[in-house]
This record gives C-alpha cells, sequence and structure tokens, in this order.
C-alpha cells in the first residue's frame, strides 16, 4: 500500500506534539530542541524563559512555581491547538515547578515548520497560551521579605 502526502518527508499518522510535561527537576534546552527536529522544518523558533531578579519595580530574591493537577493536560490542550491552526512538524513543551533561582530556567517552548514565519507565529502562540490559560501560580519572595502570588485568582 503507497501512502502520499501534501509535504515531502510527511509520515501518516505521526502525532507532531513529540514533548509535554510538567517537571520538578531543571529544563533542558537541548532535550526540548532534540525534540522539535524535523528533516521536513526549514524553520525553528525556540523560547526560554527564566527567573528575572526584578518584577514590578521589586527585586526578586527566589521565586515557587505550583500547578493544578490538570496543568499538564491543559499544555497538550493548547499545543493540539495550535498544531491545529499552523503548519507544525514538531512541538515541545516543557514547565518547571518548585523552587527556583534567579536565572533558572522556568519554561522552555519549541516548534518547528516548513518556513521561520510560521515556526515564529506558532511559537509565540503555544507559550502566550500556556501563559495566559495553564494553572501554574507563581510565588514570589523580593528581597525586602514581602512576598507575592502571580497567575493565582
Amino acid at each position: 500500500m503507497t501512502t502520499t502526502h501534501d509535504h515531502p518527508g510527511e509520515q501518516a499518522a505521526q502525532d507532531p506534539i513529540k514533548l509535554i510535561g510538567i517537571r520538578d527537576t531543571p529544563l533542558s534546552v537541548d532535550e526540548v530542541f532534540r525534540a522539535v527536529g524535523d528533516d521536513a522544518a526549514g524553520g525553528t523558533a525556540l523560547f526560554v524563559g527564566t527567573v528575572r531578579n526584578h518584577d514590578g519595580g521589586a527585586d526578586v530574591e527566589k521565586l515557587s512555581y505550583s500547578c493544578h493537577p490538570t496543568a499538564e493536560a491543559e499544555m497538550r490542550r493548547i499545543a493540539e491547538k495550535v498544531v491545529a491552526d499552523h503548519p507544525v512538524r514538531a512541538l515541545a513543551a516543557v514547565h518547571r515547578v518548585g523552587d527556583l533561582a534567579v536565572g533558572d530556567l522556568a519554561v522552555v517552548v519549541a516548534v518547528s515548520c516548513p518556513h521561520r514565519g510560521e515556526a515564529f507565529e506558532a511559537c509565540r502562540k503555544l507559550i502566550d497560551d500556556i501563559k495566559h490559560e495553564v494553572p501554574i501560580w507563581k510565588h514570589q519572595t523580593f528581597a525586602d521579605g514581602t512576598q507575592e502570588w502571580v497567575g493565582a485568582c
């Protein structure tokens, strides 16, 4: 039996969502980048979110992320929507939970597509929707000892 594809290199019934995860261990840019490797992709966009040393004019000392048990399923739902709306060859997204220090990786997402513009657009949609829709909350501790929850409504 011969299967034809609209795009060279396309494989039948292959899930373009290669990696979705919520982790309590350090994240790896290399792991996410490798996960989206695809010979039919001409562009790969990668976003790395790190813990910065300030927020709202205050010095951040440390922070902790926590999430709802459905967070990983919500990440997958968002990934499926991005794949449905963009010509994604491969997609990966991981988010960290637990205690993080300034400079630590909090989130890493990547998307590969046939062309760079498509990859940029899909990657931006992926990270923006993860930030707005996945139930992950940030608890910040500032240098002056004050604390703040972000994203917990």
